[in-house]
C-alpha cells in the first residue's frame, strides 16, 4: 500500500479564512441566504437599528424637531470555538484515491490529501453550526460544549419577546399546517409584509407537512390532486404562504417557526481575525502511528436586531 504523506500545513489569520469560511458559511441557513453575515467581527460589534416616527410634518417657516427617532442596539459577540480531531489516514486513503481517479461526488477536487481531510471536517462543522444558529445553547446552566446561543435560545430568554408574537405551537401535520402557518403570518407586523427579504423560517417537518398539504393530503380543501393537480409529485423548490417565502431551516427543532426579515438576523464571525487557525498534523514521525490531527479555531455567533419584528412559534415545545 502506498504511503500517504501529510505535509503538516498550518494556516492562520486571513490564510485560514478560506477554510473556516467553507466550514461555517456552508451551513444550510447561511448557504441559502437566510442570514445577514458580519464577516469580520474581531471581538464584539454593536448592531444598530434606527426607527423614525412621523418623518414628514406640515410645512412651517420654523424648524420644528417633532419626529421621534428610536435607536435600538444589540451586541453580537462571537464565541471562540475549536475542533481537535484525530483521524486515521488508512480510513481516508481509499476515499482520497477514488477522488483523484474521478470516482467521487465532489464537484471540486481538493488539491491535496490535507485539503481533503480539512474539507471532510469542514462539512461536519457546517452541520454543527447549522444547529447552533437556531437551537444552540452556549451560556447558562444548560450550556452545551461547542455551541453558542442560537436564535430561538436568545428569543426564549428575551423578556421583550412575549404576547401574541410568541405563539405556543403544537405538533404540525399536513392536516393542520395551513392553520398553524396562518397563526404566524397573522402576527407579522404590517410594515414588514411585502418585503422581499421577509421569510417564515420553518423546521423540516413543517416544510414537508406543507408540501404534503399542497399535494392534496391535508384537510384544507385542496382536493385529491392538490396544488396545480400535481399531487405529491412536486419539486422541493420555493414555497410561499400568503405571499411570504417559506425557508426550510434545517437547524430548527421540529414544530418550530420564526418569521422576520433577513436583515434582522445576523451571523457574526471573524474570517480575517488573527485568532483563526487551521492545522493538519501528521503524528507518524513523533508517535509512530498512522493518525493525523486536525485543529481548527474560529469564532461564531448569531444575534437579531429588533425583537418586535420577530414572530416565533413552538419555542421549547
Amino acid at each position: 500500500m502506498a504511503t500517504t504523506i501529510v505535509q503538516n500545513p498550518s494556516y492562520a489569520g486571513e490564510s485560514a479564512g478560506k477554510f473556516i469560511s467553507a466550514a461555517l458559511l456552508s451551513s444550510n441557513t447561511i448557504a441559502n441566504g437566510g442570514l445577514t453575515i458580519r464577516p469580520n467581527v474581531k471581538f464584539k460589534e454593536v448592531i444598530q437599528r434606527l426607527e423614525i416616527d412621523g418623518i414628514t410634518k406640515d410645512g412651517t417657516c420654523e424648524f420644528s424637531d417633532t419626529s421621534t427617532l428610536t435607536l435600538t442596539e444589540r451586541i453580537i459577540e462571537p464565541k471562540t470555538l475549536q475542533v481537535n480531531l484525530k483521524l486515521c489516514k488508512d480510513k481516508f486513503r481509499d476515499n482520497w484515491e477514488a477522488v483523484k481517479m474521478g470516482y467521487s461526488a465532489h464537484d471540486n477536487l481538493p488539491s491535496s490529501f490535507e485539503d481533503y481531510l480539512i474539507s471532510y471536517v469542514a462539512a461536519k462543522v457546517a452541520q454543527k453550526n447549522e444547529l447552533s444558529i437556531w437551537e444552540g445553547v452556549g451560556t447558562g446552566g444548560s450550556a452545551v460544549n461547542g455551541e453558542y446561543d442560537g436564535i430561538t435560545t436568545l428569543l426564549d430568554a428575551d423578556s421583550a419577546h412575549t404576547g401574541a408574537k410568541k405563539i405556543t405551537g403544537a405538533a404540525v401535520t399536513a392536516a393542520n399546517v395551513v392553520a398553524q402557518l396562518g397563526l404566524v403570518a397573522d402576527q407579522i407586523p404590517s410594515a414588514l409584509y411585502g418585503r422581499e427579504d421577509l421569510y417564515i423560517y420553518v423546521s423540516q417537518n413543517i416544510f414537508r407537512a406543507y408540501k404534503r398539504a399542497l399535494g392534496g393530503f391535508g384537510a384544507d380543501g385542496l382536493g385529491a390532486n392538490g396544488f396545480m393537480a400535481q399531487g405529491n409529485n412536486q419539486d422541493i423548490n420555493v414555497l410561499y404562504f400568503d405571499g411570504i417565502k417559506i425557508f426550510m431551516a434545517n437547524g430548527l427543532a421540529a414544530n418550530a417557526m420564526v418569521a422576520t426579515t433577513k436583515d434582522n438576523l445576523y451571523f457574526g464571525t471573524g474570517l480575517l481575525s488573527d485568532h483563526q487557525v487551521v492545522k493538519v498534523l501528521d503524528t507518524a514521525d513523533t508517535l509512530g502511528d498512522q493518525n493525523v490531527r486536525v485543529i481548527m479555531r474560529f469564532t461564531a455567533s448569531v444575534q437579531y436586531g429588533v425583537v418586535e419584528d420577530i414572530v416565533s412559534y413552538g419555542l421549547g415545545l
